[in-house]
């Protein structure tokens, strides 16, 4: 097609006009977008109303395509128009210029937009169902508001969680104690010992400190909850939980730890810096800030779904670079093998086959494709939000998984505008609403709009900054599932060394490789070598008659440690030993660990770690023992040991 000439208007308007066809449906939709987007700089009316102003347009240009009139009288028509009205927005004038200089771009976008304008109805049903009613630009200045306040609250489970099992794993007394890692790791890695480890506890590594960090933590996540100094408490909470996970060590070395590290950070560019949290739109929504959260729900999901496929485990479906309906067996083992089951997993273990295979392939289907639809229109965007919760859900009914899947869910809350909470009633309408006064604006982190102050600038550059930095990590991140033996180009591998002991750019996978078989450690204490008694934890299995137990969103992190302790020796596991020593010597801040210690009086005098294999009983077993349970003799883990 050829483009048409330039007209022009002796009746030049004050103001940029953009006419467009009052009686379609779906120019009137766009056209309250568009005049959302230029913000008052450009005008819009009906052709209807004011053709008769310009006889030089004649009617059938009107009836045919969109005509955008300039303040000296040249008009535009279709596309160019559209693009040319725009570009009155800062930020978008990259559009016209793409019009205008790159080749082929004119042609394309024209054919485009007149096919478009020739099926009018058809393109009215597919905006309603990607769009809904309203196609302007979503805000979530809701979603902020209850995001933040969830992560407030997963930092106080976190902190609580953490706080009553401090002394008995890394206090002075603990199985690995923070006090004693420290100094020998100055001793290994020398000067930059810190750098490498970042934590307050280089200052203070008493148990009285620990407490303070935990108790401080939790005070603080309250203070989050109750939306006071949202920037600020999100900055302290980043830095005594990074400050906790690197003196917990083993003990918190898990994927929400970091999770919950990278969400917190990335919030910090998300909150408005105001005095007070609200869920009106008192102050701007940083779209950088927004930006990165989403990233990380998406690398979040992508990358745990992509690595069951590219790590060789036929148990997801994959076999010989093919899928395989047959293969979807990881859920044949997922349910009694994972790390701390709940009642709910012994039953769902009983499912059939067909209804287990059906579900592995949804697990990849919401972990791989669903996570597309978060850079989708919006009713495309809210059924992924709905499909992402609805797994975690899943997930949390039959695992305990504390706090990663209210974290995650908080992340999906992400992807609600303010367009749903409207229509639950918890926010009045979108042009009624009104700013609220609780507080003065201190300025705004890359925002949409906002006063050029010092602070609105400073937020924003480094908001900015924040993300050419995190962006390239992020997407050789989810490369790397992709292909997890290509080698990171030497500059962004280096830039990860850099910034790998702060934990806020991570990559994720639970359960890459299922496990298929379920060894369990059981430890026993003697008091003359001849008979043995077990001690028992609360929450992992030990005795068979004992349900699964729910504990989320706490986390017992020496019952989650076995699990992972039985996959090795306890050669790798140096900790283990640490453990032994400290049951031998009866010392109660590890044996408050537990839920029964044989030896309430007097320590015992040996020690031993014997393998079992454990796995989930069958109806009929359960229903004539009663066990929930059933396990096999494997074999020694840890032979007998003394204190001499």
């Amino acid at each position: 097609m050829t483009l048409a000439p330039h007209r022009s208007v002796r009746d030049a308007p004050a103001k940029p006009l953009l006419i467009f066809d009052g009686d379609c449906h779906f120019c009137r939709r766009w056209i309250e977008r568009w005049r959302e987007l230029t913000a008052g700089a450009v005008e819009y009316a009906p052709y209807q109303e004011v053709a008769g102003r310009f006889p030089e347009i004649p009617r059938e240009a009107f009836e045919h395509a969109v005509q955008f009139i300039e303040t000296d009288g040249t008009v535009f028509s279709a596309a160019e128009a559209v693009f040319r009205s725009l570009g009155h927005k800062r930020g978008r004038k990259w559009m016209i210029r793409c019009y205008e200089r790159v080749p082929g771009c004119a042609i394309i976008t024209e054919t485009a937009y007149h096919a478009v304008a020739r099926h009018r109805r058809t393109s009215s049903f597919f905006t309603r169902l990607l769009w809904g009613e309203d196609v302007r630009q979503p805000t979530y200045f809701k979603s902020r508001h209850w995001f933040l306040r969830s992560v407030g609250c997963v930092y106080l489970i976190a902190f609580l969680s953490l706080w009553v099992q401090l002394d008995g794993l890394i206090g002075e007394r603990g199985i690995l104690p923070v006090a004693e890692y420290l100094p020998a790791a100055r001793e290994h890695l020398g000067a930059n010992a810190p750098f490498l480890l970042p934590t307050l506890c280089w200052f203070n590594s008493s148990d009285a400190f620990l407490h303070f960090l935990c108790g401080a933590g939790a005070v603080i996540s309250i203070l989050l909850i109750a939306g006071f100094l949202p920037v600020v408490s999100l900055v302290l909470l980043f830095v005594f939980y990074l400050s906790l996970t690197i003196a917990g060590q083993a003990f918190l070395s898990f994927q929400w730890d970091i999770l919950l590290l990278e969400t917190g950070f990335l919030a910090i560019f998300f909150a408005p810096f105001r005095w007070q949290l609200t869920g009106g739109p008192d102050a701007p929504i940083s779209r950088v800030g927004h930006f990165l959260l989403k990233l990380l729900l998406f690398k979040l999901m992508v990358m745990s779904g992509v690595v069951k496929l590219t790590s060789g485990d036929d148990s997801w479906g994959w076999l010989d670079h093919s899928f395989h309906w047959s293969a979807l067996t990881a859920l044949d083992y997922h349910y009694w093998s994972q790390p701390l089951p709940t009642i709910f997993a012994w039953w769902a273990d009983k499912h059939p086959e067909w209804f287990k295979h059906f579900s592995v392939a949804f697990c990849l289907f919401v972990e791989i494709i669903v996570p597309l639809f978060i850079w989708a229109p919006r009713r495309l965007r809210l059924a992924a939000c709905g499909l992402l919760i609805f797994l975690q859900i899943a997930i949390a009914i039959t695992g305990n998984y504390c706090f990663f899947n209210l974290l995650t869910i908080a992340l999906c809350l992400l992807l609600i505008d303010d367009g749903l909470w409207a229509r639950r009633g918890s926010l009045v309408g979108r042009d009624s609403v009104e700013p609220s006064h609780l507080g003065p604006s201190i300025g705004n982190l890359g925002s949409t709009e906002s006063r050029p102050t010092v602070w609105v600038n400073g937020r924003r550059i480094i908001a900015v900054s924040a993300l050419l930095v995190l962006l390239p990590l992020n997407a050789t991140l989810i490369w790397s599932a992709f292909k997890p033996h290509t080698p990171w180009p030497r500059p962004i591998a280096t830039l990860g060394e850099y910034l790998e002991p702060f934990r806020i750019v991570n990559g994720y996978g639970l359960f890459r490789v299922m496990t298929k078989s379920r060894l369990e450690i059981i430890l026993e204490g003697s008091a003359d070598g001849v008979e043995w008694l077990p001690y028992e934890f609360k929450w992992k299995p030990g005795d068979v008659n004992q349900p699964p137990h729910w504990v989320a969103p706490h986390q017992p992190r020496l019952d989650w440690q076995m699990w992972f302790a039985a996959l090795g020796t306890y050669r790798q596991n140096p900790w283990f030993v640490r453990l032994a020593a400290s049951l031998l010597e009866n010392n109660p801040h590890v044996t408050g660990l537990l839920a029964r210690n044989p030896f309430p009086e007097k320590p015992p005098r040996y020690l031993r770690a014997t393998l079992y294999d454990y796995h989930f009983t069958s109806w009929d077993e359960h229903k004539t023992t009663g066990a929930w349970w059933k396990r096999e003799k494997q074999g020694e883990y840890l032979p007998p040991i003394s204190l001499r």
